[in-house]
């Protein structure tokens, strides 16, 4: 058995860029078959709750805040303004659309939106495999089913709302990164595209030390061969620079809307009573984690006589549940850094999440854990590279692919 080696590609060549076009497409377009398909007369699902569509428009008209609340929970209402907790980076990409089309035609395209976004990330993962080295295309084909249709990226995709459009974005930022990383791997590009992360989901600046890693000097790089290397600090610097607007735009968000720089609205927003309780004993807590953790790892759903067969506990269901295919990043070569490099990196992002009280609320599996995902995918990827894709791992993709098929019934029956 062979081990993959990252293939540093800095252009793609036509034929890989129109592949990757075909599978964000027939993603997409089997997103919404799929919700029509359980969709009472044909209609999507609409969450109720397109706050970053509502956000984009404010940020358009010059506003932090909404006229209005959308909803009950989750939302900071102040003297009369209702205020997103959530990062805003999803607001900034739909702002294009709804300078466009308009807000509230925009709102009536959320479903295809959110298939669209979603597809984006599954080609992503398509070209990321290629670029960690697999080379073949069933392997590849599997990986992005793994990927699409065997993790709840199709819950939230089907389900739509606040909650979810940001983890669709944060999965984008988070491949083109890595994308980056396994290529040119250039520290401002990176830096960008990490900050476009924690514009999405928070939680993704605890990667930082995983692209900090990626632009650390590798032999090939310019200057080494001179006799001269490659300055660590340097490259640092650059990534943080990149990072580093919108840091600061988040601390001037905070600070604009609720008078304090490190006040995002998360410990201010409506919840209901057994929520708030848990808030009450600290917005990241250790208190949390015994929670968290049964969420991610050991929680099951109730098994029923009737499709599809499992009903789920709404507070959340182990990922091994829900996805065990992921298990194929164990036959990563583990001689190699560059497994533990992303390894380290998943963990560190679900750190936050595991100290969160939230847990995901009303949620099909643990959908926080989205936001470690790509990383986990690139580690499948090397492992697919080394090892393939047998029929053990294509079973557990199945079985994965099948309990999400139930996610996308239980979006329209929940």
């Amino acid at each position: 058995m062979r081990s993959a080696r990252p293939q540093a590609l800095s252009v793609p060549s036509t034929p890989a860029v129109a592949s990757a076009l075909v599978v964000w497409i027939l993603a997409a377009i089997t997103y919404l078959a799929a919700s029509w398909v359980f969709a009472p007369g044909g209609k999507l699902f609409d969450a109720g709750r397109p706050d970053f569509f509502w956000l984009a428009d404010a940020f358009l008209h010059g506003r932090t805040w909404l006229t209005h609340s959308l909803g009950a929970w989750d939302t900071v209402v102040i003297d009369g303004r209702a205020y997103v907790p959530f990062a805003p980076g999803p607001a900034f990409v739909l702002m294009p659309l709804v300078a466009v089309a308009g807000l509230a035609t925009s709102v009536a395209w959320e479903p295809v939106v959110n298939a669209v976004l979603s597809g984006a990330g599954v080609a992503l993962c398509w070209s990321l495999a290629r670029r960690l080295g697999v080379s073949r295309t069933s392997d590849r084909v599997w990986v992005v089913v793994l990927f699409a249709f065997s993790t709840v990226t199709w819950w939230v995709t089907s389900r739509g709302g606040v909650w979810h459009t940001a983890q669709l974005v944060a999965s984008i930022a988070t491949f083109l990164g890595l994308m980056e990383a396994f290529g040119r791997r250039r520290p401002l590009v990176l830096g960008l595209l990490s900050g476009a992360g924690f514009l999405a989901r928070a939680p993704l600046a605890a990667a930082l030390p995983f692209w900090a890693w990626a632009v650390m000097p590798r032999h090939g790089d310019r200057g080494w061969e001179g006799g001269r290397h490659p300055s660590v600090v340097r490259r640092w610097i650059v990534l943080a620079a990149g990072f580093a607007p919108a840091f600061v735009f988040a601390l001037w968000y905070n600070a604009t809307r609720f008078g304090s720089p490190f006040e995002s609205g998360y410990g201010l927003a409506g919840l209901p009573d057994w929520l708030a309780a848990q808030r009450a004993q600290g917005l990241f807590a250790l208190v949390h984690v015994p929670m968290n953790i049964d969420y991610l790892l050991l929680k099951l759903p109730a098994f029923i006589a009737t499709f599809p067969f499992i009903k789920p506990d709404w507070l959340g269901m182990s990922v091994l549940f829900t996805s065990p295919g992921l298990l194929l990043a164990i036959r990563a070569d583990w001689r190699d850094r560059t497994s533990w490099a992303l390894l380290g990196a998943a963990l560190l992002v679900l750190v936050p999440t595991l100290l969160y009280y939230g847990g995901g609320w009303l949620q099909f599996g643990y959908r926080y854990f989205l936001d470690s995902i790509p990383f986990v995918i690139a580690l499948v990827s090397l492992a697919a590279a080394r090892v393939r894709v047998g029929w053990v791992w294509r079973i557990l993709i199945l079985f994965g692919v099948a309990v999400n098929v139930a996610s996308v019934y239980w979006v329209y029956h929940s």
